[in-house]
């Protein structure tokens, strides 16, 4: 059993930078791919960025490419998502999730191998 809890949401404008963070609890934490998603109103949740156990492989959506950075501290149960050169698109409710995949398997198929979702924070991108 793993439970998620996002934070670091919040109102930006356009250009700022934010950073997420998911605290996770469980005794296997490093053994999870971990990863963040998106979901605008009216729209299906999107893959944003995947990350390994280990913190050895990552894999990103085209928008968020040179802009997000996925990252995570196994000795403190905590995945990180550092956003900067934010735009309105990027609005909407970021959520952390844990899985068993490969990084590119979890961001390409996330509902085959995403076992823990956790409740979501919202960012807002002003224009």
């Amino acid at each position: 059993q793993v439970q998620l809890v996002e934070s670091g949401g919040g109102l930006v404008q356009t250009g700022g930078s934010l950073r997420l963070s998911c605290a996770a609890s469980g005794r296997t934490f490093s053994s999870y791919t971990m990863g963040w998603f998106r979901q605008a109103p009216g729209k299906e949740r999107e893959f944003v960025a995947t990350i390994t156990g280990n913190g050895g492989t990552t894999y990103y959506a085209d928008s968020v490419k040179g802009r997000f950075t996925i990252s995570r501290d196994n000795a403190l149960n905590t995945l990180l998502l550092q956003m900067n050169s934010l735009k309105p698109e990027d609005t909407a409710v970021y959520y952390c999730a844990a899985g068993s995949s490969t990084a590119q398997g979890m961001g390409l198929s996330p509902t085959k191998v995403i076992n823990y979702w956790g409740q979501g924070t919202q960012v807002t991108v002003s224009s």
